[in-house]
């Protein structure tokens, strides 16, 4: 390249997102609390006493944030996983409903040119 500041053709625009920023829906569908959940209902522990209980509702809205992703032109969405939602007791079998709200995210109804990358 010889302008430093331009990108190569190639570059991947994207969003990231991580789960307990942005999922909500703490105690839906089997989720138990995750390490965040503690620390966050910890009084004094986070300024105005936030926590991700509700975030952006992400749960609830993601086919209306993958639209926005779709407006803004990106090619990738990286999400996090909560685990809580995944595997709830820590050991055991997987709770289905967790894998259910991921399965859209990971292989689901994503625009053509979308690429999921979970993390």
């Amino acid at each position: 390249m010889n302008d430093l500041n331009a990108l190569p053709a190639d570059f991947t625009w994207g969003v990231a997102t991580a789960a307990y920023q942005i999922e909500g829906a703490v105690a839906e569908d089997g989720r138990s609390p995750s390490i965040w959940d503690t620390f966050s209902h910890t009084p004094g522990a986070v300024a105005g006493g936030d926590t991700g209980d509700v975030a952006c509702d992400h749960y609830h809205r993601w086919p209306e944030d993958i639209g926005l992703m779709k407006q803004l032109g990106v090619d990738a969405y990286r999400f996090s996983i909560a685990w809580p939602r995944i595997v709830p007791g820590g050991d055991g079998p997987a709770n289905t409903a967790g894998l259910g709200f991921y399965d859209p995210l990971g292989d689901g109804p994503l625009p053509p040119g979308l690429t999921p990358y979970p993390t």
